[in-house]
C-alpha cells in the first residue's frame, strides 16, 4: 500500500510535510523490499546542507548498498538516531519508525515530486 498523504521521487524516496518548510524523508516500501534485510544506514548530520538529487547517505542490506538521494535542497534539522542501532526499522516501518532525515527547505517542495498514483504507476503495481 502506497500512502496517499506522501509525495515521492523517481529514486524511491518519500516526502512528508511536517510543518512550514520542514519535511521528513525516507525510502519507500518498494525500495526496502527490493533491498532485502537492511543491516546499516549512513545518514548526514544535523546542520548539513543537502542538495536535491545528490546522495546524502547509504542503505546497506544483505543484497547490496544503495544511495539515498535528497529530494530537495535544504538543511538537515533532524536525523533518525534509532537507525544506528536498529537499521531493520527501515524494513519493518519504512513510513513510520524507519524514517531517515528531516530537512528544512526554504524554497518549499520541488514541483517534480510524484503523488501516490504516479508513484504506483512508476513502480508498476
Amino acid at each position: 500500500m502506497i500512502p496517499e498523504d506522501l509525495q515521492y521521487t523517481a529514486a524511491h524516496e518519500w516526502v512528508r510535510e511536517l510543518g512550514e518548510r520542514v519535511v521528513r524523508v525516507g525510502i519507500t516500501d518498494h525500495a526496502q523490499s527490493q533491498l532485502g534485510d537492511v543491516v546499516f544506514v549512513s545518514l548526514p548530520a544535523v546542520g548539513d546542507t543537502v542538495t536535491a538529487g545528490v546522495s546524502v547517505g547509504e542503505v546497506e542490506s544483505t543484497k547490496s548498498v544503495s544511495d539515498i538521494y535528497a529530494p530537495l535542497t535544504g538543511t538537515v534539522v533532524g536525523v533518525n538516531a534509532a537507525l544506528a542501532d536498529h537499521p531493520e526499522l527501515v524494513n519493518s516501518g519504512p513510513y513510520e519508525e524507519g524514517w531517515m532525515i528531516d530537512i528544512e527547505a526554504p524554497d518549499g517542495l520541488p514541483a517534480d515530486l510524484l503523488d501516490a498514483s504516479a508513484y504506483q504507476e512508476l513502480i508498476g503495481n
